[in-house]
């Protein structure tokens, strides 16, 4: 018989330990809405999800397999345990600030075939599941390998996939992948198989029709553990757990996990919904981690300009970051990040004259670093400076010592073990030094904004500098940054490498291939892309030949937010954020289709509220670029507004 557990939230507040037979356990959200049941069977362990009685996932296998023995079949329930959790905690660096976390908790206790304990943990609130195995000492056995997972996802035959595929090891330019950057197929079928053949990165969206929406990630991982990712479809199984490629890191290290025991894998998390609404306003990857170190230093969100996105190589010279540099002071900017090939272009000496000169324009330094070790053939410089301790505590010190405030790190090897701790390392060392950490050529963060006080964020994702390097991917953009606000961005801070102001993908702004956005969509991605250091890819000649209501937008922006709601949207087509600042509101909207989008949308101000709106007029017959303009409004007697969003064009209102 089926146990439905509705707990009345209290702080962690444990509610009995019942020994039981029964095979058979259930647990709901707080509203009762969301319901996992988990079914053990000699042949298996399943779990499925249903919500507001409508079935997320079909019956799916659990389970992880280690060197103690398989904990996917012949499993005896000893034991199982609820309890209420209701926190609150804060972030600096993500879509939210103050968030409150409730949910139920079930633990289930087993004994697998040998004799060794394992138990899952499962946590289910109003919109989001998230479990994780968690396995303790037995008989003197102290540590274990987790040579791979049962964990599937069996979704619904109507389900339709937003998913980006995972790339072959070692590909790519100078054999830096994987680095989750390949491209999303909308609306795909589930049995298309991946454009690799190695499955699909985290975090995945899947569309069930009029039944709603489920996307499923993980959080959590850092240095005892692998990062995962999900094996292509199969009709019986569905999509799996997948550990990594036995190539990454030029096939240096295993593609296990060794833990020592106790110990738990890391959480995977599946958020559901009749709309997509919970998707994008999640915060499940940061609820069930905790803070692994505290911060030694009061770090600032803020924003950076970056030369290299269309100036290139040739700039990181000592005088074009100096023109960067006034950049960033004349628009208020924090930041100025120095890309890479510093070391022999600049030298060192030169940074610390221009890390000096920065200070003086009230901007601080962010240092490029190439993450290097044995897992790529990048060629650019500084080299193994960040993949081993010593000689990356002696550069982070002499950052500190001249004032440099972060680092952006490149090129990382992929998802072993080894790859993940390394990861960890260089935050916790910096975490010493004072320096915010970004990351490119790398992974998914997985809870890390929580876990790590100076994570500011992650490439991850296709990101800006493709729009300069082909056209087609500056075509790709709109459909680009209104697919992230639903899937990568809605899990994890994003950094996608600019809003840009260049009408061409050039130095002089005429020549090359051309934007494809309008000016209001770039200013209007700069709040619907969330990355607590966010940069804004102005250029020297923009501080004169864009519009000077554009510039003082561009001054104005935040990075650091107190809620995020979903407006309106459709992955790959359109998006409508509202983000509330210390300053007050701001909606932001981006149309990536070909026809002008008119949408009546409910204002977060209120009703019969003035605001300013920066939008696009109609494009004129012949004209690459629509005009953008800036106007008084306000909203109706309900706090709505009806809005036209050109074709990629954008909507700000404030």
């Amino acid at each position: 018989m089926n146990k439905r557990l509705f707990l009345l939230p209290a702080t962690l507040m444990m509610m009995g330990s019942i020994q039981t037979e029964a095979q058979q356990q259930s647990i709901a959200s707080p509203d009762g809405k969301l319901l996992v049941e988990v079914d053990n069977r000699p042949e298996g362990i399943t779990y499925s999800v249903t919500y507001d009685q409508k079935p997320m996932l079909l019956p799916s296998a659990l389970g992880v397999v280690t060197n103690n023995d398989d904990f996917g079949k012949a499993l005896t329930l000893k034991d199982t345990q609820t309890r209420t959790i209701d926190h609150t905690y804060q972030l600096r660096q993500a879509k939210a600030t103050d968030i409150h976390y409730q949910a139920n908790e079930l633990t289930m206790s087993f004994a697998s075939a040998k004799g060794f304990p394992m138990d899952i943990v499962f946590r289910v609130s109003n919109n989001d599941v998230a479990f994780r195995y968690q396995f303790d000492r037995k008989d003197g056995v102290s540590c274990m390998t987790v040579t791979g997972e049962h964990t599937a996802f069996r979704l619904p035959e109507q389900t339709t996939t937003f998913i980006c595929p995972q790339s072959d090891a070692m590909g790519g330019w100078m054999r830096t992948k994987p680095s989750y950057e390949e491209e999303y197929k909308p609306d795909a079928p589930m049995d298309t198989r991946s454009a690799y053949g190695q499955g699909y990165t985290f975090p995945c969206l899947f569309h069930l029709g009029n039944d709603g929406w489920v996307m499923v990630s993980e959080t959590g991982t850092r240095g005892q553990y692998v990062g995962c990712h999900l094996s292509d479809y199969d009709a019986a199984r569905g999509y799996t757990i997948a550990f990594p490629m036995e190539g990454e890191s030029n096939g240096f290290g295993g593609t296990m996990a060794g833990m020592p025991l106790p110990c738990s894998t890391p959480w995977r998390t599946i958020t559901t919904g009749t709309s997509l609404k919970p998707i994008v306003e999640t915060t499940v990857a940061f609820d069930v981690v905790e803070p692994v170190y505290e911060p030694k230093h009061d770090y600032k969100t803020g924003r950076y300009t970056w030369s290299w996105l269309v100036w290139q190589d040739n700039s990181i010279n000592y005088d074009d970051q100096v023109a960067f540099i006034d950049v960033a002071a004349a628009m208020g900017y924090e930041y100025c990040l120095v890309d890479a090939c510093w070391d022999t272009n600049i030298g060192r000496e030169g940074i610390e004259r221009l890390s000096k000169y920065a200070q003086e324009k009230g901007v601080a330094l962010m240092l490029w670093y190439n993450s290097n070790g044995a897992w790529n053939d990048a060629p650019q410089s500084p080299f193994h400076r960040m993949d081993k301790s010593a000689p990356r505590r002696e550069e982070m010190a002499w950052m500190e010592r001249i004032g440099v405030k972060g680092i952006k790190v490149d090129f990382f090897g992929g998802d072993k073990q080894h790859t993940m701790q390394l990861y960890e390392d260089i935050l916790a060392d910096a975490n010493d030094f004072g320096l915010q950490v970004i990351f490119h050529g790398c992974t998914l963060p997985r809870g890390w904004e929580r876990m790590f006080p100076n994570f500011v964020g992650s490439e991850a994702v296709l990101a800006s500098e493709n729009t300069y390097f082909t056209e087609y991917h500056a075509q790709q953009e709109g459909f680009q940054l209104t697919m992230h606000p639903f899937c990568r961005n809605a899990v994890a801070s994003m950094d996608w490498g600019g809003t840009i102001m260049n009408r061409y993908m050039s130095k002089d702004n005429k020549s090359r291939h051309r934007r494809f956005t309008s000016d209001t969509f770039e200013m209007a991605a700069s709040i619907v892309n969330q990355c607590a250091i966010q940069c804004i890819a102005m250029q020297p000649n923009n501080l004169t030949d864009i519009p000077q209501f554009e510039r003082d937008f561009l001054r104005t922006v935040p990075t650091q937010w107190l809620e995020t709601r979903l407006l309106d949207g459709y992955p790959g087509r359109y998006v409508v954020l509202a983000r509330r600042s210390k300053e007050g509101w701001i909606v932001a909207g981006l149309n990536a289709t070909t026809e002008p989008l008119t949408l009546e949308l409910p204002m977060p101000m209120g009703a019969r509220k003035a605001v300013t709106i920066y939008d696009d007029a109609a494009a004129k017959k012949g004209a690459l670029w629509p005009e953008s303009r800036m106007r008084e409004g306000k909203t109706d007697k309900s706090g709505n507004l009806k809005l036209t969003i050109q074709p990629n064009g954008g909507i700000i209102v404030k």
